[in-house]
């Protein structure tokens, strides 16, 4: 029996993250706490390497990982000469330009997978903050090579303004929260390209290509969407019925692997109403909430990890379009383990197909034809 979109079937084994019952883990270690004790430099040793790291295994993976944010001169050129494209689509090609830059950019041995990889987990965020500015008239900032802080280095490389401890805060549990996921869809696509001993880039490249769609990692921006065409708490119960009647599908509810509320979700959810109860600002909040209960009540659906994310990232003055690129930021650092789990015991991803197209045709010349 053929399993439409590969559902429920187990194609490879993971030591980087797992969801049993409804709980999701990476290395072993529960999502709740991470979230509310890690930092993200922690997550990415911990997904590289197995074990959290010690005070002085996080201050050098810190300090590796600053020295490494600033892009080649190429690549700010390449973004800045770039039309005003899908910023999914210039992140894509960023990435792969940053090949072009690596002394060895084909090799798969290990301690140079392992620098490149490391090298993306710390470019990726700023290329996501230079088409950002980019895109604002704005000219890019350099980020600072002495923020041991990812989340606070991207904000100021976003914004050039000092962010406050909450934002930090909130970007840091973003970047948790994103890291990793099982063999979702972009992750999968990462590692089938691994799977036929493509670089790093490529592999990444692919992934991103599929982050880009809007049943995966472009729901956020697709919730962002619907919340401001929504615009008030009065509007929400008549918009997302009618929605319902006509089939269609509300973007940020559902999830292929939970049947409850993603454990992400409810982070998010927190730590929306805490950015707009610091903005003055509830809106965004209240609207989310208010979608959460109509779906709830109306199709026993619950939030996944996009639907409040949109809001958060809002609160963060991220711009809707932008805002599958930040989720490309924190993934990265899953897509990398990935690809170097796969590469550490590779075997070629090559499943078969069940074919459903007609049999004993022939080949008929062109002049006997109709």
């Amino acid at each position: 029996m053929v399993a439409r979109g590969l559902e429920g079937v187990v194609a490879g084994t993971t030591r980087l993250s797992s969801i049993i019952d409804g709980t999701l883990a990476y290395v072993g270690i529960e999502i709740d706490e991470l979230a509310a004790e890690a930092s993200y430099e922690e997550v990415v040793y911990l997904l590289y390497y197995g074990e959290l790291p010690t005070r002085e295994q996080l201050a050098a993976l810190q300090q590796q990982l600053a020295v490494q944010r600033a892009l080649p001169d190429g690549v700010v050129q390449l973004l800045a000469r770039a039309p005003q494209a899908v910023p999914m689509d210039l992140l894509r090609t960023a990435v792969s330009a940053l090949a072009w830059y690596e002394e060895d950019p084909n090799t798969v041995a290990r301690e140079a997978a392992v620098a490149k990889g490391l090298r993306l987990v710390a470019q990726v965020p700023t290329i996501v903050a230079t088409i950002a500015r980019l895109r604002r008239g704005l000219e890019p900032v350099v980020p600072p090579v002495d923020e041991m802080s990812t989340a606070r280095a991207f904000l100021r490389t976003l914004h050039d303004r000092e962010p406050s401890e909450l934002e930090v805060e909130a970007m840091n549990k973003i970047l948790v929260l994103h890291a990793d996921h099982e063999f979702n869809a972009s992750t999968f696509t990462a590692r089938v390209v691994a799977a036929t001993l493509a670089d790093m880039h490529a592999a990444v490249t692919a992934a991103i290509a599929a982050l880009k769609g809007p049943l995966h990692g472009g729901a956020n921006a697709a919730v962002m969407q619907m919340l401001e065409e929504i615009g008030t708490l009065d509007q929400v119960e008549p918009y997302i019925k009618e929605k319902l009647a006509r089939k269609e599908r509300i973007m940020g509810f559902g999830h292929r692997v939970y049947k409850g509320e993603d454990p992400r979700a409810k982070w998010l959810r927190d730590l929306s109403r805490r950015l707009g109860e610091a903005r003055g600002d509830l809106r965004w909040y209240e609207l989310s909430v208010a979608i959460a209960d109509v779906m709830a009540r109306e199709k026993g659906l619950f939030p996944n990890v996009d639907f409040y994310a949109a809001s958060v990232y809002h609160y963060l003055g991220i711009e809707k379009e932008l805002m599958t690129p930040v989720f490309a930021a924190s993934r990265i650092s899953g897509w990398t383990a990935h690809i170097l789990e796969q590469q550490a015991d590779n075997r070629l991803i090559r499943p078969r197909a069940e074919y459903v197209g007609s049999t004993n045709r022939h080949y008929v010349p062109i002049d006997q034809r109709g």
